[in-house]
Formats: C-alpha cells, sequence, structure tokens
C-alpha cells in the first residue's frame, strides 16, 4: 500500500478510536450535563475528522458515510471549516465578524429576550451562556453554535435538540464504520473531570462583550474573540487531564496544535489588517502572542505542510513520503519540519505555547 494510504488509514483510524472511548466516557460519567458541555467544545473536531475521512474516498470505504443525510453533509462541512477562524478565505475577518453578528448574535437575542411582559425585569433577561473551567471560559453558547455548524436560527427551533440529536447519532454511526468502539481503550480526559470544576452563568450580550478583549467599541469582534479564548482553554486544561503533555496520543495532540495555530494564525491577520484597528493595549497584547518565539515557531511557515497532514491526513509532498514512518509518533514528521526537535521536545514547545496563549487571551479578556 502507498505510504500515503497508510499514513491517512492510520490518521483515520486512530481518531475514530480516540472518539469512541469519548463517546464512551461522556456517556457514563456522573454529570450528565458535562456531557453536553464536552461536546459544545469537541464537536468541530468531530466534525473535521468526519469531513476530511469522506473527502479520502480512494483510502476511506465512502460506504461508511452512506447513512449521511444531505443535512449531515453540509452542517458537518460547515463546523469543519468553523476551525478555520479567520483563516477562512471564503468569509475573511469581515464576513466572520457579520455572521456572528447579524446571524449567531441576533438569532440569540430573537430567541431569548423580549420575551416577559413585566418591563423592569426586561433587564434580567439574557441571552448568552457561559461555561467556565476553574473560572476560565471553556464554551459559549454563542461560541457553541458558531462551531456547531446548524444554522443558528435552525438550531433555536422548539425541536432545535432533537435536530441535533438525530445529526450526532449520524456522526456516531459513521464512527463506528471507522472502528470506533465503546469496549476497550485507555480513559480521555473526561474520566479526570469533576463537575465542581465546572460553572455556568448567564448573560446579557450586549453588557458582556462591552467589556472584554477590545472594548464597546468592537462587540462582534469580542465575541469571536470570547471564542478564541474558549478554544485555547479547553486545550490548555481539559483536554489534557490525565495524560502527560510531553507524551499525548495521536487525537489530543493534533486537536491541541491545530487549535493553537489557527487561532495564533487569525490573531495576526488581525493585528495586520489596519481595517480593524485594535487598541493600544490590545495591540500590545497580540503582539504579545504572536511574536513570542514558541508561537513564531510553531506557526513558521516551513512547518505548514505539518499543519496540513494533521489537518487533512495526507502526507505532502515527496520529503515527507520519505521520512514517514507509521512506528513514530504523527508518523515521524516533527523532525522534518522542525530539525531542532523530537516529538517529545516540540510536543513540550507546544504545549508551553498553548497555556501561554490561553492565559495571554485570559488577561486580554478582563485588563
Amino acid at each position: 500500500m502507498d505510504i500515503n494510504d497508510e499514513v491517512i488509514k492510520r490518521g483515520v483510524r486512530d481518531d475514530a478510536l480516540y472518539v469512541g472511548r469519548l463517546f464512551r466516557d461522556i456517556s457514563t460519567h456522573e454529570d450528565g450535563a458535562l456531557g453536553w458541555i464536552i461536546s459544545f467544545c469537541a464537536i468541530p473536531y468531530l466534525s473535521l475528522f468526519l469531513h476530511e475521512a469522506r473527502a479520502k474516498p480512494a483510502a476511506i470505504d465512502p460506504a461508511v458515510f452512506s447513512g449521511f443525510s444531505a443535512d449531515a453533509e453540509e452542517i458537518c462541512a460547515r463546523a469543519r471549516h468553523s476551525l478555520k477562524l479567520f483563516e477562512d478565505t471564503k468569509r475573511g475577518i469581515e464576513a466572520q465578524l457579520n455572521y456572528f453578528e447579524d446571524d449567531i448574535r441576533s438569532a440569540h437575542a430573537d430567541r431569548f429576550l423580549n420575551n416577559t411582559w413585566l418591563k423592569p425585569a426586561k433587564f434580567l433577561e439574557c441571552d448568552l451562556g457561559l461555561y467556565k473551567f476553574r473560572g476560565e471560559t471553556i464554551s459559549t453558547t454563542h461560541a457553541a453554535t458558531f462551531h456547531l455548524g446548524v444554522e443558528p436560527r435552525r438550531l433555536l427551533e422548539e425541536d432545535g435538540g432533537p435536530y441535533v440529536a438525530s445529526i450526532t447519532q449520524q456522526y456516531g454511526e459513521a464512527f463506528a464504520k471507522l472502528g470506533a468502539t465503546f469496549d476497550s481503550g485507555a480513559e480521555t480526559f473526561v474520566r479526570h473531570l469533576t463537575k465542581v470544576d465546572f460553572t455556568d452563568r448567564d448573560k446579557r450580550s450586549s453588557r458582556y462583550y462591552k467589556k472584554v478583549f477590545n472594548g464597546d467599541a468592537t462587540a462582534a469582534l469580542n465575541g469571536i474573540l470570547t471564542g478564541f479564548q474558549a478554544m485555547m482553554n479547553f486545550a490548555a486544561s481539559i483536554i489534557t487531564a490525565g495524560s502527560d503533555a510531553s507524551d499525548l496520543e495521536y487525537t489530543v495532540f493534533k486537536i491541541r496544535y491545530l487549535a493553537l495555530y489557527t487561532v495564533l494564525a487569525s490573531l495576526r491577520l488581525l493585528h495586520d489588517d489596519p481595517k480593524y484597528p485594535l487598541t493600544r493595549s490590545s495591540h500590545e497584547a497580540v503582539r504579545s502572542l504572536i511574536d513570542h518565539p514558541d508561537a513564531l515557531l510553531v506557526t513558521d511557515g516551513s512547518g505548514r505542510p505539518f499543519r496540513n497532514t494533521l489537518m487533512h491526513y495526507n502526507l505532502v509532498g515527496a520529503a515527507a513520503r520519505t521520512h514517514a514512518d507509521l512506528g513514530q509518533p504523527v508518523f515521524g514528521l516533527v523532525p522534518l519540519y522542525f530539525p531542532a526537535h523530537d516529538f517529545e521536545s516540540f510536543s513540550v514547545v507546544v504545549d508551553r505555547c498553548v497555556r501561554a496563549t490561553a492565559r495571554g487571551l485570559n488577561e486580554w479578556a478582563n485588563a
């Protein structure tokens, strides 16, 4: 078998096995509500796995996706593309901001505000839910909607819950065909979480977004940056629970690296675009994140093929085919793209950068 096909098959298999264990641990956790929060955080990555596997019919049997409805295919694609953040060339920064404000935030406001006849009580109505782990934001209802792939107003209809459940059932069936199972395997991070670490709170988004990140003139931008913050806190504090951050399994390393790379790349695009002026303090906060030596290494252009392999499964270029080794972590590609490092030392850099980026976003949000 061609080494590229072998890498694709192994990557898809490893992701499917991990997802099976994740589903198992969520379904048996003592706090069912926690499962929904974790699902909000994980769904774009699950969509990524399925979308990219489906795009490899030469290596992955297309019959795996025979049960996918047209809605499931569309939702899976949208959720996967949400991970591009500001790197989404079809939308760019402006269209992402417009989508957040005109579709997501507007839909939530219409659904949750102005529902009481008592005028003094209207001040208490909320349209934004915040989910926190040990005091740091890991998801919001707006961020979850951004990444779920379901059209916001469709999601908030009365039958939105059953509709999403029907899509996730199709996800589960596809993962099962790819090798996911409940039967065996190591514990995932879910087994190391306790409900006392999680809190949730409802807010009025118009008030909340004025107080975070870039100030009261850029509510939509602040809302999207809150999503960046949630992604990095999930990567920094939750998905590695119970694991050695320098020796992570393929899927966990992949999720953390892709989240880090995309957030940093998106922040650089924002920083370098004069159409979106940042306050002086915001400018300094972004520069401290994107110009840190670890961040520069992670996002260096020479490593872009490494990011592409993790994102799309396939190898990029002849050198990768020569160096690929199925017996090594991430197929032995780390020294090819980051010559000063092996997988373990590079994992230390990624871990340090993930935590620093999360911490920097938290500090910026609260400045």
